[in-house]
Order: C-alpha cells, then structure tokens, then sequence
C-alpha cells in the first residue's frame, strides 16, 4: 500500500482582497431611522461592507430591503468609504539628521 502523498495547499485568492483591486472600498453608513412603536424616537443603525464609492449599489440594495422588509421608517444615512489598497505616495527627503 503506497503511502499517502503530502496535500499540496491549494493557491485560492482572497475574494475580499479581488474586490478592493475591482475597485471596491470598505463602506460604513449610519443609519439613523425611527423606532416602530415611538416614531419620535431615533435608533442608530452601523452598517459596513465593500462597496463601490461612488454609486454605492451594494448599500443601495441594503437600503432597499430595508423599506421593503422592516418596520423602522429612515431618516437619514451618512455614508463615509476609503480606499483600502492604493498606490502610496514617495517623497524624497530634504535633508539628514543623526542623533547621537
């Protein structure tokens, strides 16, 4: 009987780190909306996921199941994204310093 053979790891791409290079972005919006029992009354809802800056389709569908589906009327959403990968800036320095 042949001795088993060493699994080789499989070479699979982060599909979070496919999206940042497609151009996606980490999203947070936050939602305030009124509470279904006391329509006077504010809640604050956190939500964050990868996003596409500046159409936000993936917040847009978020959004639209949560008219459709739950009771909390919105009533304002601030929406903030950054970009994650990007090239970095160099900057030559103007001088040298020692200490010591």
């Amino acid at each position: 009987m042949p001795a088993p053979s060493p699994s080789v790891p499989s070479r699979r791409i982060d599909a979070d780190f496919v999206r940042l290079i497609e151009g996606y972005s980490l999203t947070t919006a936050e939602i305030l909306y009124r509470m279904p029992d006391h329509p006077l009354l504010l809640q604050t809802y956190l939500w964050q996921d990868y996003d596409q800056a500046p159409y936000f389709p993936v917040l847009k569908r978020f959004l639209a199941f949560w008219e459709k589906s739950l009771d909390g009327r919105l009533h304002a959403v601030t929406v903030v994204s950054s970009r994650l990968v990007r090239p970095r800036e160099l900057r030559m320095a103007q001088s040298l310093s020692y200490l010591h």
